[in-house]
């Protein structure tokens, strides 16, 4: 009988049980009702008696109980892992190939593309997983955060992932963090896991959704009225008789796209909902364990009765007058009604027409998704329309897929033109091979994806991406102009007749007929991993062996160039960009080649482009500046706008800056997952303790940071800008580095401090127990 995944009933009843006991102890101490927030949080620290309390100041040891990882990012989890001298991971974990597949002509054929030119990558990640006892999904199973959802999450649980969307578990009541690898390894490693502790934003809802709107409409207003940045090292929990009306993958796609705001993730309790989720997916004996721990996995009553006395900041939303939103271009918080497109093309100049619509990703592809996009195509059938645009569906999952293709959902969109790509995430994430357009053309495209920044798709800036709910995009494939609003305008029939969409019925969130297809692509770890060889070609060019960190030593701060200086928004896009990009994620060296390649130059406006301090060359691509400096033996740091490093948890954009010889990086603000990066790498982010003395950063600059050695939480930095022409600056820098973040420094990263912790001997010799050859 085939194995299949699954997270085990006694695992979670000894964490219930932990939790407990934990909050007892906790609740002594606050003598204070609790937010289900600080529940989950708080019954998982490590020390409950001991461990510092403050919202925004103290940083949280917490013990983890599972670790995800996407194929993209879990090369270099597992390569880091390596130097652990660790034989298998301390908690249970999985990895998931979605990330790899290039979307073009069609699932199947992609996948089959994927496989032969990933061969290498899916071996390695592969005999890894099977040694490490880590459980593997091959290509075609799905898309990380819907199989997560499918199989591994659990109320109440705490949860961290090398994917910014790992929130995406909040929809069942667990606390799902996206992280870097190097957090990831921590956990693996068996030690604890440390984050600042939140603020605490709570969204109280009330009414039901009608018409049109859908979740995705309740994220995209969140991020209207918090902005890109305004869930920064907060939490988002929601609450309320609208929280309970939503089904568990509705509300799922809200916490996915809590990540679009910089929180630090978002969740719901467990409920009704919830629970028929659990049941569907065989896992009813969690499903009556979390009933019979229902206090645990729910806020406190008094908490809802009045929120502003256990919240930060209460937003208040009445779910029955929300209307459908779309947000874009560039921005997912450039939010407004679907009713107000149309003018606002006309006002900006936006191109009216769309290129292309795509539904699905991580955030949209659960059966409920499909099937409202697929109840607007099967009217437009039955009024002989078919899309006036390419329409590409990939759905979460091959669970989800199988059994919507059984129950119709597949054919209704085939029918109307739609062409299904395979189960991974595809242009969601820029793996998206286009024949459509030129490779800079401005054009527009409607999705219901989750980031919409320039050349997140297709690795093209010009191209305007505007996001929506999938019913939404289904509606716009049907007219294919930013210039009718589909949902309210009249539409013209087949046969020349005039009608208007209805809105799609309140579709049934679980299949009646139950799920089928679970379990493609599922593979367990080794009962005998010493009988499993590494695969790793000893000439790769995607992937290569780490070799640690050496420390940065204080006569290296002195007199660094300034590498770079960005302008304007700086996602870990612009600095480590993803599409053609991801075949080379397991190699440092090689993918170190696109760093900040899409970053606007604040001194030239010119994208990835930069000044060479000592030839004095204009407009060189910044990671051949870079390999110059090192080349020279000369520390250099990168001087980031507001909010650097937003977006995914790619810890490349770290990692590539450490490797070419970064320092530091200095900023108005970070985004929270890239600051734990960088610490994590051994690099310092620092921030300015004026905000405009960003201003005072000129081109030729070079920075003299003294004293870090007794650099300590407390205290300010000086730093010495001296300019070309002889003048200088000494502008005050702030950090927050707490001392263990600091020892991370002075050993050269936080990997190296794991290292010299165990005194074990690595379990394979990493240069003798690998291969060029594939199993």
């Amino acid at each position: 009988m085939k194995t299949l995944p699954a997270t085990r009933f006694e695992l979670v009843e000894n964490i219930y049980k932990r939790s407990r006991e934990s909050l007892q102890t906790i609740r002594a101490r606050l003598n204070r009702n609790l937010t289900l927030s600080e529940k989950v949080l708080f019954s998982h620290l490590s020390s409950p008696e001991h461990q510092e309390l403050a919202p925004g100041q103290a940083y949280l040891s917490l013990k983890v109980d599972r670790v995800i990882m996407q194929d993209a990012t879990a090369q270099m989890a597992i390569l880091q892992f390596m130097q652990s001298n660790r034989e298998r991971v301390a908690v249970p974990a999985s990895v998931h190939c979605d990330h790899l597949i290039r979307a073009h002509e069609g699932a199947s054929r992609d996948i089959q593309t994927a496989i032969q030119n990933n061969k290498e990558v899916y071996d390695f990640l592969r005999s890894a997983c099977s040694k490490f006892g880590i459980d593997f999904w091959g290509p075609g199973s799905g898309i990380i955060h819907q199989v997560v959802l499918e199989n591994y999450a659990f109320p109440g649980g705490l949860m961290i992932g090398s994917d910014s969307h790992t929130p995406n578990m909040g929809g069942l009541g667990m606390v799902a963090i996206g992280v870097g690898g190097a957090d990831t390894v921590d956990a693996m490693a068996g030690y604890n896991w440390e984050v600042l502790q939140p603020k605490l934003v709570g969204v109280h809802l009330t009414g039901e959704l009608k018409g049109w709107a859908s979740p995705k409409d309740i994220i995209l207003w969140v991020a209207s009225q918090l902005t890109v940045k305004g869930g920064t090292n907060r939490l988002i929990e929601y609450f309320g008789p609208g929280a309970r009306s939503l089904s568990a993958t509705g509300k799922a796609t809200v916490t996915n796209m809590g990540a679009e705001i910089g929180a630090t993730t978002s969740v719901f309790p467990f409920d009704k909902q919830s629970y028929l989720y659990l049941k569907a997916t065989r896992r009813s004996e969690i499903a009556e364990l979390a009933m019979r721990n229902l206090e645990l996995l729910s806020p406190d009553r008094e908490v809802e009765l009045n929120p502003g006395a256990y919240f930060d900041q209460v937003l208040e939303l009445n779910l029955s007058t929300l209307e459908p939103m779309i947000a874009g271009p560039f921005s997912p918080d450039l939010v407004r009604p679907v009713s107000q497109l149309k003018e606002d093309a006309k006002t900006y100049g936006y191109p009216e027409k769309i290129s292309v619509a795509l539904i699905g990703s991580c955030t949209n592809s659960s059966y409920e998704d499909l099937s409202r996009a697929a109840s607007v195509a099967l009217e437009a059938k039955r009024n002989g329309a078919q899309v006036e645009v390419p329409l590409l569906v990939n759905p979460g999952s091959a669970q989800i897929l199988e059994t919507t293709t059984r129950d119709g959902q597949v054919e209704s969109l085939e029918a109307v033109g739609a062409k299904v790509l395979a189960n991974a995430c595809g242009p969601c994430i820029g793996q998206w091979r286009r024949d459509d357009v030129r490779p800079d053309e401005r054009n527009t495209i409607v999705n219901s994806y989750n980031r919409n920044f320039p050349a997140r798709n297709d690795s093209n800036p010009n191209t305007l991406a505007f996001v929506a709910s999938p019913e939404v995009v289904m509606a716009y494939a049907l007219v294919g102009t930013l210039a009718v609003d589909p949902l309210n305008d009249e539409l013209t029939a087949a046969d020349g007749t005039r009608y208007r969409l209805s809105p799609p019925p309140r579709a049934e969130a679980l299949p009646l007929q139950g799920y089928i297809g679970n379990g493609q692509g599922f593979e367990p770890p080794a009962e005998d991993p010493s009988k499993v060889q590494l695969l790793i070609g000893r000439a790769s060019e995607r992937l290569q062996i780490l070799e640690p960190f050496e420390p940065i030593v204080e006569p290296e701060l002195a007199e660094m160039p300034v590498l770079f200086k960005t302008k304007g928004k700086t996602t870990t896009d612009h600095i480590s960009p993803a599409g053609l990009w991801l075949r080379f994620r397991g190699h440092i060296d090689r993918i170190s080649d696109n760093l900040l390649s899409q970053a606007i130059n604040a001194w030239t406006e010119k994208r990835g482009l930069t000044y060479n301090v000592y030839t004095h060359e204009q407009d060189q691509p910044v990671a051949k500046v870079a390999r110059h400096y090192k080349k020279l033996s000369k520390r250099w740091i990168i001087v980031g706008d507001e909010n650097y490093g937003e977006g995914s948890s790619r810890e490349h954009a770290a990692m590539s800056p450490r490797h070419l010889g970064a320092a530091a990086v200095i900023a108005r603000s970070f985004a929270r997952i890239h600051e734990s990066n960088l610490k994590k790498q051994g690099i310092l982010p620092l921030t300015f303790a004026n905000p405009v003395d960003y201003e005072k950063v000129l081109q030729g600059d070079v920075v003299t940071l003294e004293y870090l050695r007794e650099l300590d939480p407390i205290r300010t930095i000086n730093a010495l800008f001296k300019h070309l022409d002889g003048s200088a600056d000494i502008i005050t820098l702030r950090h927050n580095l707490t001392m263990e973040q600091l020892a991370w420094f002075h050993a050269g990263s936080a990997l190296n401090l794991i290292r010299q912790q165990r005194q074990k001997q690595l379990p394979i010799d990493s240069k003798a127990d690998v291969s060029q050859k594939a199993s």
